[in-house]
């Protein structure tokens, strides 16, 4: 069971507690009855089995508590949501709480905008982003949809609190799903679209989204996030003069599932602003992501967009690092998390890398403890094992040239077709085979998906690698010694022969220039590149010629 941590000094163990706190707050509402909870609702709290025993039991001083922390402007009951549920849990359904101080700088982007009839939070979790728009506003008409039944009964429960019942409308359901009443004036769309990743997306609603953008003539790909088809289908209930501010992930400014989601903010959603907030910056506790506040206006097509890049929280609502681009340029454009910074001017011309070299991954062994040498596969032949670099910290250890494989560890590469070993090595390889399927090497995905499960197949050497994950600057190798590689590494391979001399010069200027700023980089600040990324690379000219 998960241990759950006192909050001000009150516990709650699992979500039927949790259900149980917010409904006995909801039974303080005279005007409350349980046929006004969703069927979803309902169906929730009959699997958890609660009763009206279990809500009366609950701790007075537990709801005097929550009651006078909401006062405060304090979360409790989100609080408690991320103690009873796991962040492997949360982030599997998208469910990442949004600090105040951020929620607070989105709604600084939107408080001047006149005639706002009404606000609409697409993924309201617990309500801190209605009950901000409710003080923000305080005349507009607010509109909370969430699909999961727990976080609509901390919602209920939070309204409540807040005397915001008569003002809120709450829909238990699918975004995706939802339909709007007509509204006369503007609507603002504002909160935290949840991030789930597109395996976990239906085939269903990925026809749904490839279909919508078609409809404009966007392609769109079938990796998208979920935050993408919130994008989307606020664009679809949105019409002209609507406003809205989204913080997500700020993965999708440089992968290529990105591009449709740009072209519907420039071409159709009217991207007004991006704030760009640094990888190293923690922006949701205890929650490895990303994050990106896109601030957008219906109908807006022509001023430029404003560009922003957060180096701490503190200075979030200050403008002292913006710039403005033309949006007619920046389509085109890559990588959106680089242009928070001035492009340097070259007085050479330039070639991108991919011009001169293919870029590949290392092989994948499918299991290293069975494929990389060792005790267990002291029966191989020497010419069955094959130095090859198994780690990215050998290629940082070597620097600019790998000259020798001593100290690189060995890959058992037996061939496909057993018949090309004479009979003494063949018998040695199959007394390893006949181990190595004992332990499931036969069993895994990469083996089941070999023309022979055993063979390994590794690449030819290629003259420089290069590393691709890390915390620094990538690092950038001649191979001199011909190692091979597996998938820890990337391999570039000359398209046409290079002299050596070129390859040196190639490597000491990659080594010298290119940054992690040049990467993709994740929360926490890891940067990775992916054969793409490196082959995008500009040198110059006369290097590589």
């Amino acid at each position: 069971m998960k241990q759950t941590q006192p909050i001000n000094g009150f516990t709650i163990q699992n979500e039927a507690q949790l259900a149980c706190v917010c409904l006995a707050i909801l039974n303080k509402n005279p005007n409350y009855a349980q046929s006004n909870l969703s069927q979803t609702e309902l169906t929730y709290i009959t699997n958890l089995n609660i009763t009206n025993l279990d809500q009366s039991e609950v701790e007075q001083g537990l709801l005097d508590n929550i009651y006078e922390e909401s006062i405060n402007g304090i979360d409790v009951l989100g609080m408690f949501f991320n103690n009873v549920r796991s962040a492997i849990e949360r982030r599997e359904q998208g469910a990442v709480y949004t600090p105040q101080l951020i929620i607070d700088s989105m709604f600084d982007l939107i408080k001047d905008y006149k005639n706002l009839n009404r606000i609409i939070d697409p993924g309201a979790g617990s309500g801190r982003f209605i009950i901000t728009a409710a003080r923000v506003f305080p005349n507009t008409e607010l509109i909370a949809i969430e699909l999961d039944p727990l976080a609509a009964l901390m919602l209920r429960a939070n309204i409540f609190l807040h005397k915001l019942e008569t003002r809120t409308t709450i829909y238990v359901e699918d975004y995706r799903n939802i339909h709007l009443p007509e509204c006369t004036g503007r609507s603002a769309f504002v909160g935290n679209p949840p991030y789930l990743r597109h395996h976990n997306i239906s085939a269903t609603w990925k026809e749904w989204f490839s279909t919508q953008f078609t409809v404009m003539n966007i392609k769109a790909s079938a990796l998208a996030g979920l935050h993408v088809y919130f994008f989307l289908k606020t664009f679809l209930l949105s019409r002209s003069g609507d406003i809205g501010v989204f913080i997500t992930s700020s993965e999708w400014l440089d992968v290529n599932y990105g591009s449709a989601l740009k072209e519907l903010l420039l071409l159709h959603l009217g991207c007004i602003s991006l704030r760009i907030i640094a990888p190293q910056i923690e922006v949701f506790p205890g929650t490895a992501t990303t994050a990106v506040i896109t601030s957008f206006e219906i109908g807006e097509t022509t001023k430029p967009i404003q560009f922003q890049r957060i180096d701490n929280l503190e200075q979030i609502n200050s403008n002292s690092t913006e710039i403005y681009l033309n949006r007619k340029n920046i389509l085109s454009k890559e990588k959106w998390s680089k242009l928070t910074v001035n492009e340097i001017e070259t007085d050479y011309e330039t070639i991108e890398l991919g011009e001169l070299f293919e870029v590949h991954r290392g092989q994948v062994t499918g299991s290293n403890n069975i494929w990389i040498a060792g005790e267990h596969s002291e029966c191989i032949p020497e010419s069955l094992l094959i130095p090859t670099v198994t780690k990215a910290r050998e290629l940082i250890a070597a620097g600019a040239n790998l000259q020798s494989t001593n100290g690189l560890r060995r890959i058992v590469d037996i061939p496909a077709d057993l018949d090309t070993l004479d009979s003494q090595e063949r018998k040695s390889v199959e007394v390893f085979l006949e181990w190595a399927k004992s332990v499931g090497a036969d069993t895994s995905y990469t083996a089941r998906h070999r023309k022979s499960w055993w063979a390994v197949g590794l690449k030819k050497s290629a003259p420089i690698l290069c590393t691709y994950m890390a915390r620094r600057n990538p690092q950038f190798t001649r191979n001199s010694c011909f190692a091979k590689h597996i998938n820890v590494v990337h391999g570039l391979y000359p398209k046409k022969i290079l002299p050596d001399a070129t390859l040196d010069k190639i490597v000491s200027w990659l080594n010298s220039n290119i940054k992690v700023s040049d990467g993709r980089t994740y929360a926490g600040g890891l940067t990775k590149f992916e054969p793409k990324e490196i082959e995008r690379l500009r040198i110059p000219f006369h290097i590589g010629n």
